[in-house]
């Protein structure tokens, strides 16, 4: 008998210390939307109900972690994410092991024309040249990266363009520049009066602030432009400025409520979600 509680007290403490290595995540969420003057997708006047639910796994023995993603709202829950990343010594090894399935038909959202592979694994050094670390990738991309008098700078070295981002807590507020390709874009954010605002180089604009124990956020959509197709994109089709008002509230049983406006279409969209 004592041999057999013995025997169990192991196994329970190898099964602890099994489960303590996994961590598990998930967002849940229903909403109703009244669809507004667009009327649902058939424009036939019909609301929406829409539901989402995702579910991730984080397991971890040592320095190695692997992560996997799911999306379980439908008859066939569908993987959306699998990743590795281990630590050899100063060396960082990354591996992405699912292909995600891309919209390929044209949209007007200037989608691909066509699947890309975009697994792979990303191998990253810890280079004793200061504070900056450098990355090297499968594909052949050169990354260095490090944070210098409170500046953090990345530059990747590729073939379709060179990409550099830089941000920093300048005088209270967070700055972020990317300049990929040639092309530069910017985002700031500030708290002024209990009021957190976003600015961004394409136009848009956040607001978000307490409201009697509710969270105000209003944000503006600058018009989006036409562009046309390239040899690996659809083209881009006009859509026009709008702005949304949301009023979300976290309730005491751990769930969230939201309220939200849209001037697109005149819609209001009710949410309840929970996270754990």
């Amino acid at each position: 008998m004592k041999k057999l509680i013995a025997l169990f007290a192991v196994s329970a403490v190898a099964s602890t210390s099994a489960i303590a290595g996994i961590a598990l995540s998930g967002t849940a969420s229903v909403s109703y939307d009244d669809n507004g003057s667009v009327g649902g997708a058939a424009s036939d006047g019909q609301s929406a109900t829409t539901y989402d639910a995702d579910i991730t796994l984080v397991g971890t023995a040592g320095a190695t972690t692997f992560t996997y993603s799911m999306d379980v709202d439908r008859a066939n829950p569908a993987t959306t994410a699998a990743d590795m990343a281990t630590t050899i010594g100063p060396i960082t090894v990354a591996a992405d092991m699912f292909d995600v399935v891309e919209t390929v038909t044209d949209t007007g959202d200037g989608n691909p024309k066509a699947q890309s592979v975009d697994t792979g694994v990303t191998v990253s050094l810890d280079a004793p040249i200061g504070d900056a670390t450098i990355g090297l990738d499968n594909s052949g991309n050169v990354t260095v990266s490090g944070t210098w008098s409170g500046v953090t700078v990345s530059h990747t070295s590729k073939k379709a363009g060179d990409t550099t981002t830089a941000s920093a807590a300048i005088a209270g507020m967070d700055v972020s520049v990317t300049n990929k390709a040639g092309a530069t874009t910017w985002t700031m954010g500030t708290t002024v009066s209990g009021v957190d605002l976003t600015l961004a180089s394409s136009k848009k604009i956040t607001a978000a602030f307490g409201l009697t124990g509710n969270t105000m956020t209003v944000t503006h959509n600058p018009e989006r432009a036409v562009a046309v197709e390239t040899t690996t994109t659809h083209d881009v089709t006009l859509k026009k400025a709008f702005s949304t008002v949301a009023i979300s509230r976290d309730l005491t049983s751990g769930a969230a409520l939201s309220a939200t406006y849209s001037s697109l279409d005149d819609s209001l969209t009710l949410k309840a979600s929970v996270a754990f």
